[in-house]
């Protein structure tokens, strides 16, 4: 078995399970928004639900409309607030407390191996841990919260492997959404997908982060590296131990397996109105922007804004151009005030904002007005995702969005002099 199938018959009971196997898995923890959270709760409660099955697998994390922005987002938060303390939940972040649940997640609470839930798309992200990680709605999580288990169907597995060695200002961004040009948007649906080879294993947590947050862009079920040297110390580093690692067996089996050198990949951009609708920034002609962001689950940590901090420095935003930056935790935050990367960002009269998803959501600040453009280190670009309809929305790297601030549009990040 591959490792997606060994946590799968692990998480299930079984002693071997493969693609297309329909089980019913044991649920290590289950997350939930403010945004799909409240519905949740209705639900449970509409079940006959009293206790949750484990108060101390259920996390909640405010993150999606932090702080309030209307009454009705306010009454939300006090829908989780006060369900998380009449159930004793032992893991409640609250304003000032956390930051986008995926981050806190990775941060605090996956462990390899494990079989995770949550109720927003890019709970996939949690695969940089060695986890099965996977996005599933408000009722299914209701369930959860009553059982502690779900079914599955066992998904067939692509194996990614990344040759050569990523060319300088070419970010793991840029590989994802390099694949998801060559896949398409639904040409993974309900597979999983394994990140492996040289690539990978050079690259740090927070990268192999960016990758698995966004396999559900091409349909995927989850996203999966191997636990290695890496991951040991990331988790050491945070205190939690002891841990186990499940890898693949010698003879693991694959539905296919694609390689790529990442020597010949550039930075590249999704244009809109979709996120498989991919080019290399150096082809992506004169495009003048509105608004550059570095946010969110996919890029909103400590190497993001420190690569975006390095391009910036000394430099100003172009005149007419909005930038901000959201850091994706609070723990991100104060590294980047003691590493003096939020003076660098205001110096560049960059708006740097409290962790959340901000605009990524459109639900929360930085929303775009009719006609604008913006250039995003996001993971959707879909019509009217970050306010108007008619605005238009670039996803790059935080390399690229920065870069393109400082001339006031879309430029490849090696041609900034």
């Amino acid at each position: 078995m591959n490792i997606i199938e060994k946590i799968m018959a692990k998480a299930s009971g079984y002693k071997h399970v493969q693609p297309d196997d329909i089980i019913e898995a044991k649920i290590d923890k289950a997350m939930m928004n403010d945004i799909t959270g409240p519905l949740a709760v209705k639900t449970f409660k509409d079940m006959g639900g009293r206790k949750v099955w484990d108060p101390e697998r259920v996390i909640i994390i405010l993150d999606h409309l932090v702080p309030a922005n209307s009454d009705q987002s306010a009454n939300l938060h006090r829908i989780l607030r006060t369900f998380s303390k009449n159930q004793n939940l032992k893991h409640f972040y609250d304003v000032g407390r956390g930051g986008v649940c995926h981050q806190i997640m990775v941060e605090k609470h996956v462990m390899p191996g494990e079989m995770i839930v949550g109720a927003d798309s890019h709970t996939c992200t949690y695969g940089a841990l060695g986890a099965f990680a996977t996005g599933i709605g408000s009722t299914e999580i209701a369930s959860v919260l009553l059982r502690g288990r779900l079914w599955f169907k066992v998904p067939k597995t692509i194996n990614i492997l990344f040759s050569g060695n990523l060319n300088p200002l070419v970010a793991p961004k840029d590989l994802i959404l390099y694949i998801t040009g060559q896949f398409g948007a639904d040409g993974a649906t309900y597979m999983g997908i394994k990140f492996s080879g040289e690539v990978i294993r050079n690259m740090s947590i927070e990268g192999r982060m960016t990758l698995c947050n966004m396999v559900v862009e091409m349909g995927a079920k989850n996203g999966i590296v191997e636990p290695d040297d890496k991951t040991s110390k990331y988790l050491i580093n945070r205190k939690r131990v002891p841990f186990e690692f499940i890898t693949d067996d010698l003879d693991a089996h694959y539905d296919h397996v694609v390689e790529y050198d990442a020597s010949n990949i550039e930075p590249m951009i999704a244009c809109p109105p979709s996120v498989d609708n991919v080019k290399p920034v150096s082809e992506i002609g004169n495009i003048s922007i509105d608004q550059a962001l570095i946010v969110s689950c996919t890029n909103g940590r400590l190497e993001d804004l420190r690569i975006a901090a390095k391009i910036v420095h000394g430099k100003k935003v172009k005149k007419g151009v909005r930038a901000l930056v959201i850091p994706a935790s609070q723990e991100v935050y104060n590294e980047a005030v003691k590493e003096g990367l939020i003076e660098t960002f205001v110096a560049a009269n960059i708006l740097v904002c409290n962790p959340n998803c901000g605009p990524c959501y459109g639900g929360h600040l930085g929303l775009l007005a009719s006609g604008e453009t913006c250039v995003s280190s996001t993971n959707r670009n879909f019509i009217g995702r970050m306010g108007s309809s008619d605005a238009l929305v670039y996803l790059a790297s935080p390399a690229t969005v920065a870069a393109s601030a400082v001339k006031g549009k879309i430029i490849d990040p090696r041609s900034l002099n």
